[in-house]
């Protein structure tokens, strides 16, 4: 395996053109990164046993097929297949993975209230209950007996962990590089999560949007890799998206050196340079200092005690250069930087687990803790608790999930996961155009989005910072606005001079109707068209974002709506529009689900501001159900149906959250353990801290999935 690996390195490192001995430095520990399986395990927190099932009673009743031949067959039977779906042969027991998928999207489509299709006879509301909880005992008991977790895929870091990483290993005072994907910076000293308390008014910059951001301190001459593209309905670190191709390789290896050969990297900007870098007292035993030295920078940097023999071929390398003649600072510099290109400290990876699923160890705890709160690698006090086994007690884990949300680097957390979980980047090149967006820019080029993307970023800080409820981010009792979006969203024009240093002040939400994650103007508006709102689109958002049911494309013939103007249609409203033009029998079914959620929307023009009619004057309609059991009118009427479905909001969030955590999909093997964060969270009012704690101390954050098995 590990020469099958080597040898297409091998092949392209000959003509990389990089400095021979580094180049030879980093071939010679490619293959470290598979290091042995004999690894300790660690323990599960009290209580967890395997996926942290409770045992099933064999005598729990079971589904019927009685149940489908009543409600089912009829459209998902031998003789026709709706939405090619089949239940006559739908096994009454679980004992593989297809099995389970298909009975776990059973459960969901009558937990939405989905089937029967409107028209059909109506399943009793007891008889729908007492079918999805003997649904749930099924997969509880088949899951406990045959489950294994998804593997993730070994990985690279994103851009945003390489800059993190690499900050915290050189101690840099700086960043790297500039960072577009950090879509709003602090220009203050605001996110100090032990105090409790987010500030009253925040300074921040928007870099996406605002020239004047370009300016931060970073080291000089080092260019960035490509930005990583979050992953369709998902994250930018996930797995199976994080390939490492030679030519990216060969980057890396540019990139690690110049960083260690950039002109600002020195004592001025690097704490590590001391301790590190800089050259012992003459009356210090130089190997001795090379080897003390290089054995707690690769222990930080490869996030395990390191190998002996790897420690060996790092020393004797690094000594080696100071008998050629180079200086002791320039010799600690190569090896730094064969460190910095190592898949070793490239890769994120759990050894392979030889169980159908197998704790991970402390070590490996300890990186996903790191990555998934900090996005960087672990600090010395999570190593040391790794090394002497005592990461994984339970009481001890708790605490350090307290220390580490308590941490400044919490912001990290703040950086990636809340835009990327709003889809927030498609504002970027968002730009109304018409009567709604008049006033939009200044110049023609500075425009509201700036603002509008700050404020469910800080609204997002706010609640983890304060340990609010997640349902604040449904329907919050304030928000954060600058004097430029408070007028906007009144209905004035932007008044502000040239991008800068924005000013946000914590309002009340005086109107509900305003605020939260849904109804911002960012949101709004980055799922409009550019002169025309897109019920359609934003549907599929909320039903991608809120309830984690990502619909499926439509299909690639479907021609586009007709346009309004100087047609017969414009007199019709957008509503009548679409109903004239979803005629398709393939269509209507992901129709009746996502475009409710977007009508509740419709009352928000292309640039997210309220309005009551049409441009030709008829009345906006946005009258719908959620579920097809909550009836609303207006987007506050469906704020209070989404907040009555607070555990399916909760769910599909949690899901979401373990997603980014583990650098994959979630599966059915991970949904019992989903079901009790849900549970466990509604226990403790549904506060962010807590959802974020029992994430990473769920059976799926402990536990690796082998790629060679499966539930079978």
């Amino acid at each position: 395996m590990k020469q099958e690996r080597i040898a297409p390195a091998q092949k392209w490192l000959s003509h990389a053109g990089i400095a021979g001995a580094v180049l030879a430095l980093v071939l010679v520990f490619a293959g470290a990164i598979w290091p042995d399986n004999n690894q300790p395990e660690s323990k599960l927190p009290a209580g967890v046993d395997g996926l942290g099932l409770h045992a099933v009673s064999n005598a729990a009743p079971k589904p019927t097929r009685a149940f489908f031949d009543q409600h089912c067959i009829k459209c998902h039977g031998p003789d026709k297949q709706q939405g090619k779906v089949r239940l006559d042969d739908l096994p009454m027991t679980i004992n593989d993975q297809g099995t389970a998928e298909r009975w776990d999207d059973v459960l969901w489509v009558l937990e939405a209230n989905e089937m029967p299709p409107k028209g059909q006879p109506a399943i009793d509301k007891q008889v729908r209950q007492k079918m999805v909880g003997q649904i749930k005992q099924l997969l509880d008991a088949g899951l406990s007996e045959h489950a294994a977790y998804p593997h993730t895929p070994i990985r690279r870091m994103t851009r945003l962990q390489y800059n993190n990483a690499v900050v915290d290993l050189l101690e840099l005072k700086i960043d790297l590089f500039a960072l577009p994907e950090r879509m709003m910076r602090s220009h203050s000293n605001y996110f100090k999560p032990a105090s409790g308390k987010m500030p009253d008014t925040v300074k921040v910059g928007s870099r996406p949007l605002g020239k004047s951001q370009l300016v931060q301190k970073r080291l000089q001459g080092v260019a960035p890799f490509p930005q990583d593209l979050r992953s369709e309905h998902g994250f930018d670190n996930r797995g199976d998206h994080l390939s490492l191709s030679p030519l990216l390789m060969e980057e890396f290896l540019k990139l690690s050196q110049s960083i260690l050969n950039s002109r600002d990297f020195g004592p001025r900007t690097s704490i590590a340079w001391n301790w590190f870098f800089k050259p012992p007292a003459k009356t210090a035993s130089v190997e001795d200092e090379v080897y003390s030295r290089l054995r707690i920078f690769l222990t930080r940097a490869f996030r395990r005690t390191v190998d002996d023999e790897i420690h060996k071929r790092y020393a004797e390398f690094t000594l080696g250069r100071i008998q050629e003649g180079a200086s002791f600072t320039d010799a600690m510099k190569q090896s730094a930087s064969a460190v910095l290109a190592s898949p070793r400290f490239l890769y994120l990876f759990d050894q392979r687990a030889t169980e159908q699923s197998k704790k991970v160890d402390d070590f490996e705890l300890a990186s996903r803790l790191s990555f998934f709160l900090w996005g960087s690698i672990p600090d010395q006090t999570l190593l040391d608790l790794a090394e002497n086994k005592q990461l994984s007690d339970p009481a001890e884990l708790d605490r350090q999930i307290d220390r580490m949300l308590n941490h400044p680097k919490t912001k990290r957390f703040c950086d990636a996961f809340p835009a990327q979980w709003l889809q927030l980047e498609r504002i970027v090149s968002s730009r109304p155009t018409g009567k709604a967006a008049k006033g939009f820019t200044i110049n023609g080029r500075y425009r509201a989005s700036m603002h509008m993307m700050c404020e469910p970023l800080l609204l997002f800080e706010a609640v983890l910072i304060e340990d609010r409820s997640i349902l604040e981010l449904i329907d919050p009792s304030f928000s954060y606005r600058s004097a430029l979006l408070q007028n906007w969203m009144s209905g004035g024009k932007l008044n502000a001079g040239p991008p800068g240093t924005l000013t946000f002040n914590r309002v009340p939400n005086e109107d509900r109707r305003e605020g939260g994650v849904i109804t911002n103007p960012a949101v709004l508006t980055m799922t409009s068209g550019a002169d025309e709102t897109k019920p359609i689109t934003r549907g599929a958002w909320v039903a991608t974002v809120i309830f984690n049911a990502p619909p499926d494309p439509p299909p690639g013939d479907v021609p586009p709506l007709p346009e309004s103007n100087g047609t017969e249609t414009e007199h019709l409203t957008l509503r009548e529009r679409l109903d004239a033009h979803s005629t398709r029998e393939d269509c209507r079914g992901c129709h009746a689900k996502i475009d409710p959620y977007g009508f509740a929307l419709e009352n928000y023009d292309p640039a997210g501001r309220w309005r009551e009619k049409y441009e030709n004057g008829r009345e906006i309609d946005a009258e719908g159900e959620l579920f097809r059991t909550h009836g609303f009118k207006d987007p506050v009427q469906f704020k209070d149906a989404i907040l009555i479905e607070k555990d399916r909001f909760t769910r599909a969030f949690a899901e979401h959250m373990l997603s980014y955590a583990l650098g994959r999909e979630t599966g059915v093997a991970d949904s019992p353990a989903l079901d009790r964060v849900v549970q466990a969270a509604a226990d403790d009012g549904y506060k962010l801290r807590t959802i974020i704690k029992l994430i990473a101390t769920s059976p799926p954050f402990l536990e690796k999935g082998n790629p060679e098995e499966s539930l079978n």
